[in-house]
């Protein structure tokens, strides 16, 4: 008999939407779920034994799987930045110091205090059940020393800014704000496995910003592996400062090459595309080569023995390389169309016995040695959004994996054959900690932005660094003011006096963008009419991330002169900007998308909107009214005038 439906009213599933709304944005904590078990009540057979389960054994959760993990922001935060939001001016023009990339402040920690978990020693005579337990055990430490570290860092960063505030020594700020790592243990576990495995390691680095995808915790976490620099998405911030980024990383990394790639040229327009921007996997063949002689180069480098090996007769003749000697590279230039990006390997893939290890056999006596690899494995790791599946089809020349503007679509790492010889391996994404406040996270594209809360916070941290309001041609309210009428009275034949009125200059707060662009969007809250700026800062970031608006940070040390004059910060103004009517010309494979907060600005007052839980993942008008004419206004038929004709 099914279980009786609780009787529920209007209100309580509006409180229930309500609160839904608020644990998504980080308001309120998420309640605790009940588990509830519907056993059936035990068989007795006629001895008197139990026959089948007897339900007492409750199968464990196996939490998040392979989703990111972030934590929460405070309440506090989320109405302290959205208030300063609102009274903070923005300095206008931008000056030119705010095209060059300012490093965060680490405050009396050192940069490399922050680290990438390893993973902990294990032996093959451990079972899975115990090395997992290692692993989470050494996890969870890791995840405290680090959530430790930064709250103290924050802590820090705040009391410099009130003591700033108290002595009058610099204008109102933001509160610092947390940063964000990968905190799945099952994401982590992805990345160990695709650093055993892979003998070459490409670390993919987005060229708007590379500091902030080639942390202190990486570097350190990679030392001993052999390593390639691949600058990503360099067609959109260009060759100059392409170049300015790789001489700062060639100073800070000498010894570590430094290659460039696009991975996306134009496709023709159609009108079935309505005049919007298509993009196909490649990469050109200059850039093709390039990479492939870099691998070559660090291949040959493998093939050397290490000193103390060359120094040693008897262990240089008992000496393996670790990577496979010959390599058919004529055969990667080629290497292209349906031929290549055969998947093999994965999680799902069983391993033998024989096989426990990459370059490892076990002998007749039980003991394991190395041998010479058959394959040369090239492994890709970076951060979520940087363009890892991207540059995987564009060297295929096909599309051979998923590839997504939202970040981590990637779930498990996937082997694919280049050719015979090489294979590679796309690690999923994942944010590696760092010192760097969430809100640059947020513009360079590593966090969903589904998942953002803080809207107010992240916009106003663009406006600082990007002329918003130029960028969308927005008209500032005050403009459009009707001007105020002289009611004064004269006597008869005395003249007026001609009252000259000098223009205010227009001062504008990043609340009053998000108001601004709702409002010529013609996107408001379901409820109360009021312009939805969560909508509004939520497309104005993807369009941020996923490079629609051009933007990249010069790097440290760059002369003042040299970033411009003309006010436009790091944004690249040269590029051409087609503003979409709405945020829903995402791909449809982007399972993650959404406006994420597409409720009433002020909805901590009590306001709610109309929308459902299940709205959320849809990024077409359902979260606020749209009260523009829309696409296909134009074709609407008016009754009343095709009735007034007929009539005629």
């Amino acid at each position: 008999m099914p279980p009786r439906k609780k009787p529920s009213s209007m209100n309580k599933k509006k409180a229930d939407r309500k609160l839904k709304r608020a644990i998504k944005q980080g308001i309120v904590e998420a309640p605790e779920k009940k588990r509830t078990s519907h056993r059936k009540r035990p068989r007795v057979g006629p001895t008197g034994h139990t026959i089948g389960p007897d339900g007492s054994a409750v199968p464990p959760i196996r939490g998040l799987g392979l989703q990111s993990a972030f934590t929460k922001l405070s309440p506090q935060f989320l109405e302290e930045s959205k208030r300063i939001a609102s009274n903070i001016a923005l300095t206008r023009p931008l000056p030119p110091s705010s095209a060059i990339y300012a490093k965060a402040d680490p405050g009396s920690f050192a940069p490399t205090t922050l680290t990438c978990i390893s993973r902990p020693k294990w032996n093959f005579n451990m079972t899975k059940t115990e090395v997992e337990k290692n692993e989470e055990g050494v996890f969870k430490k890791w995840l405290a020393q680090n959530d430790q570290t930064i709250l103290a860092w924050q802590e820090e960063l705040d009391a410099k800014r009130k003591a700033a505030l108290e002595e009058d020594e610099s204008p109102q700020t933001m509160p610092a704000s947390p940063t964000y790592f990968e905190r799945n243990i099952e994401v982590w576990r992805q990345l160990w496995r695709v650093t055993e495995i892979s003998e070459i390691l490409l670390i993919l680095i987005d060229s708007r910003c590379p500091d902030l995808h080639f942390p202190p915790s990486l570097a350190s976490y990679l030392k001993n592996r052999k390593i390639i620099l691949v600058l990503t998405k360099v067609d959109i911030t260009g060759a100059e400062r392409t170049e300015a980024w790789k001489a700062h990383i060639h100073a800070q990394y000498p010894t570590i090459p430094i290659v460039e790639v696009e991975s996306y040229i134009p496709k023709d327009q159609s009108a079935v595309h309505q005049g919007r921007g298509r993009f196909q996997a490649s990469i050109p063949e200059n850039f093709r080569v390039k990479l492939i002689d870099t691998i070559k180069k660090v291949h040959a480098e493998l093939l050397e023995p290490p000193a103390e090996v060359k120094s040693r007769p008897e262990r240089l003749k008992n000496w393996i390389p670790p990577v496979k000697p010959e390599v058919n590279w004529d055969a990667l230039v080629e290497a292209k169309g349906d031929k290549v990006g055969l998947a093999v390997g994965g999680p799902s893939v069983p391993r033998s016995g024989h096989d426990l290890d990459e370059g490892t056999t076990q002998n007749e006596s039980g003991s394991y040695e190395r041998r010479v690899p058959e394959i040369l494995t090239v492994g890709l790791i970076g951060q979520p959004n940087v363009g890892k599946s991207s540059l995987l089809n564009a060297l295929f020349g096909v599309p051979k994996v998923t590839a997504s503007k939202t970040p981590g679509k990637t779930k498990h790492f996937q082997t694919l054959f280049w050719t015979q010889d090489v294979r590679l391996v796309d690690c999923p994404g994942l944010v590696f900690p760092n010192f760097v406040p969430m809100e640059l996270q947020v513009l360079a594209g590593t966090l969903p932005i589904s998942r953002v809360s803080a809207i107010s916070a992240c916009i106003h941290y663009a406006s600082q660094r990007l002329p918003l309001e130029r960028i969308y041609q927005l008209r500032h309210p005050s403009l459009d003011e009707d001007p105020k009428e002289d009611k004064r009275t004269w006597r008869g034949g005395q003249p007026r006096p001609v009252v000259v009125t000098q223009e205010k200059p227009v001062v504008w707060t990043a609340m009053d963008i998000l108001t601004v662009y709702a409002t010529t969007k013609g996107w408001v809250t379901a409820k109360a009419g009021r312009p939805d700026i969560h909508r509004a800062g939520n497309a104005m970031l993807r369009s941020l991330a996923e490079g629609r608006v051009s933007w990249g940070f010069w790097p440290p040390g760059t002369e003042s002169e040299h970033c411009g004059a003309d006010g436009a910060g790091v944004w690249i103004s040269d590029r051409e900007f087609v503003d979409s009517d709405t945020e829903s010309e995402q791909e449809p494979e982007d399972e993650e998308s959404g406006t994420g907060a597409d409720s009433d600005s002020d909805a901590t007052d009590g306001e709610e909107s109309e929308s459902e839980e299940e709205e959320e993942s849809n990024e077409e008008d359902e979260g606020g009214q749209n009260v523009g004419i829309g696409r296909f206004g134009a074709l609407a038929i008016d009754l009343g005038e095709e009735s007034e004709a007929s009539e005629e």
